[in-house]
């Protein structure tokens, strides 16, 4: 039999990979640059909170029915019982998932910037893959520009983009995908949990919610700071997918 915590009668929160130091919580949040722009909350330790299901405005649902803007076949499926198949390039340190027929990026140019996913739970969950990657070690002001969502929120960060706020990814943790869980789909929008460890072996949580927009999964932003990233126990739950 497995030992787990509860096999064992360890504490989990004792654990090399549960410690939660600041160096863990600190080098994520700080990392997460693609919000470094936004407003974050202020007062006494501020935790992390699990960000909401989004729900579709109407122009959001209209959005939906929009083909892939680069061509890629969509899909009628609203799960995934299982880890697709994948191929995995690196971006900087972070293996990321890559089809670019079927899946997505359908389009990676020649700086390495990378869109265009699927209309699809698989193209979802690739979407979230690669926008952390580009956030944490590729142009994450152009991310803002390009695979956003459009909404107040974009506008606040790229309005002090604009205004001369420099975003930098220079501290990015090394992290890798462990697995996942799709916590939302539907035909405008989706929540892609996924799983990461870092390089010291502590593990976490990266909720990514999605709408689709312009023929792409574009991220979400949330109102504040806020990201709902936060460090777990275990992996417990999460669809094991890794490409490294």
């Amino acid at each position: 039999m497995d030992e787990t915590p509860e096999t064992t009668g360890r504490n989990p929160f004792s654990s090399r990979g549960f410690v939660l130091s600041a160096a863990f919580v600190v080098a994520l949040i700080a990392a997460a640059i693609l919000l470094a722009v936004l407003p974050r909350p202020t007062g006494p330790r501020a935790e992390p909170i699990p960000l909401p299901t989004p729900k579709p405005t109407s122009s959001a649902s209209q959005a939906g029915t929009e083909p892939s803007v680069c061509g890629l076949p969509a899909s009628d499926d609203t799960a995934l019982g299982a880890a697709p198949d994948s191929s995995w390039e690196l971006v900087g340190t972070m293996a990321v998932p890559t089809s670019p027929k079927i899946h997505g990026p359908g389009d990676v140019d020649d700086t390495g910037f990378r869109s265009c996913f699927a209309h699809s739970p698989t193209g979802a969950l690739y979407a979230a893959a690669n926008i952390w990657g580009t956030g944490f070690y590729g142009d994450a002001e152009r991310l803002y520009r390009d695979l956003a969502a459009d909404s107040p929120t974009r506008d606040a960060a790229l309005s002090a983009i604009d205004e001369g706020k420099e975003i930098s990814n220079s501290a990015a943790p090394k992290i890798q995908i462990r697995g996942f869980i799709i916590k939302h789909y539907e035909e405008g929008s989706a929540v892609i949990d996924l799983g990461i460890e870092t390089a010291d072996g502590a593990l976490g949580t990266l909720p990514t919610p999605l709408v689709w927009e312009g023929g792409d999964w574009k991220l979400n932003l949330p109102q504040t700071g806020q990201t709902g990233i936060k460090q777990l126990a275990t992996l417990n739950g999460y669809i094991s997918w890794s490409g490294v």
